[in-house]
């Protein structure tokens, strides 16, 4: 009887792109790999789309795998994590439009209720025009204006350059004022 394989002798058969470890790798790994994708999306289609995303990786990176730094499994574990990551940050959406209208600051001075009134259908037309902006760009967006943040901090954060994060503001900013304009 053959002894099974360890994940660090997978892992070799994976760099020489031997699709028979892939598959005994993936039977071994996929639950606890989805495990961390899933307690990072907070989605489980998400996290399924982590997952296929991770074993791609897993399947271009295996050849630069060094026992001397990491486990197989905290390797494959860290690979998902930062899959997951980038998953959660490229898909950040608000959770609702009260949400969305919760998180813009509080314009009225409370005089009379028609102010008030008129100040909430404002909150609201912004939040109807922040959908039609890219999920990255509505959240620098709120970011830079919500919490203050500088091109510069926006930039380092989001992981994009900041020639990048300057001409996502002044773009979506325009495009916050096209639609604003259209709804008067």
């Amino acid at each position: 009887m053959k002894s099974p394989k360890t994940l660090e002798q997978l892992l070799s058969e994976i760099g020489e792109k031997r699709q028979t470890a892939l598959k005994e790798f993936y039977s071994r790994t996929s639950a606890k790999l989805f495990g961390v994708a899933l307690r990072i999306c907070s989605d489980h289609e998400g996290a399924e789309d982590v997952l296929q995303r991770t074993y791609l990786k897993i399947w271009d990176k295996a050849q630069f795998y060094d026992a001397a730094k990491a486990s197989p499994i905290t390797w494959a574990c860290t690979i998902a994590h930062n899959t997951a990551i980038d998953w959660v940050r490229a898909n950040k959406r608000p959770e609702s439009d009260a949400e969305l209208s919760e998180e813009l600051p509080d314009i009225s001075n409370g005089s009379d209720q028609f102010t008030t009134l008129e100040q909430q259908q404002i909150k609201a037309q912004i939040a109807e025009c922040m959908k039609n902006l890219e999920p990255e760009r509505a959240v620098a967006i709120r970011t830079a204006f919500y919490e203050g943040k500088s091109y510069r901090q926006l930039a380092d954060s989001m992981n994009v350059p900041l020639g990048t994060m300057k001409s996502w503001i002044r773009r979506s900013m325009a495009l916050l004022r096209k639609c604003l304009d259209g709804v008067k």
